[in-house]
């Protein structure tokens, strides 16, 4: 029953509307840290180091605050979490390490491990019951890098099968996750001109797929990514 209970609250807290005092508050400071998160790991796939270092910085201190606040001391959702602590520590580590790797230059290394950021805390939620829209991002995220990283340069009968597997799989989870949309997208011009390129371009890939036509399965991989990222920078 208590976790049926934290389930409800974490979800109030963290996809629900504005709420006063402390709930309310953890909501806030949470949304905006993540906010910065997604700002510096799109900036980690730009190459543009100047930029980046500015997002790093935002984000290291806008997580400072968030742990400086509830590490010690964590929401009622969390206080049973045994991992809540370890969790804080880990991600700080995940920070310092890629702001180390920023300044040498690193950029896909720092990518690479601010990625870890993304996993610690959707951990913590499965940890605890919880789903939110950007752990739905994130599950399609993954199955997305399963299909970036086929090589298509040959396209026979086994590839395409397979791509046709995992193309109804990314559709499944872009679906899943349009379905329950964040509660900032609703009447948001953005959210909806963002979702529907990246609705399209999943369904992109599932068509291609299934026709077998093999230049437009790779056009229609190649064009993955871009609509993904805008929409997860925004409200993931």
């Amino acid at each position: 029953m208590k976790n049926v209970i934290a389930a409800v609250m974490l979800g109030t807290i963290l996809s629900g509307p504005v709420l006063a005092g402390p709930v309310g508050e953890f909501k806030t400071t949470y949304r905006e840290t993540y906010a910065r998160y997604r700002a510096a790991l799109f900036q980690t796939n730009t190459g543009q180091a100047e930029a980046l270092a500015k997002a790093m910085t935002a984000f290291a201190g806008a997580w400072d605050a968030f742990a400086g606040r509830y590490g010690e001391t964590p929401p009622p959702t969390f206080s049973e979490d045994p991992a809540w602590s370890d969790t804080m520590s880990a991600v700080s580590a995940a920070i310092r390490r890629a702001g180390e790797q920023v300044a040498a230059g690193e950029l896909p290394a720092a990518h690479e491990t601010l990625e870890r950021v993304r996993d610690l805390l959707g951990e913590m939620h499965a940890r605890n019951g919880i789903e939110t829209f950007s752990d739905r991002m994130n599950a399609y995220h993954a199955a997305m890098e399963q299909v970036l990283v086929m090589d298509l340069s040959v396209l026979d009968a086994d590839t395409l099968g397979l791509l046709r597997e995992r193309a109804a799989v990314l559709s499944f989870l872009a679906g899943d996750l349009l379905a329950r949309p964040p509660k900032d997208a609703a009447g948001n011009a953005d959210y909806a001109k963002l979702s529907k390129a990246f609705e399209a371009s999943v369904a992109a890939v599932l068509d291609a797929a299934r026709a077998g036509d093999r230049e437009a399965v790779r056009a229609a991989v190649a064009g993955l990514k871009k609509p993904y990222a805008r929409l997860f920078v925004k409200f993931g």
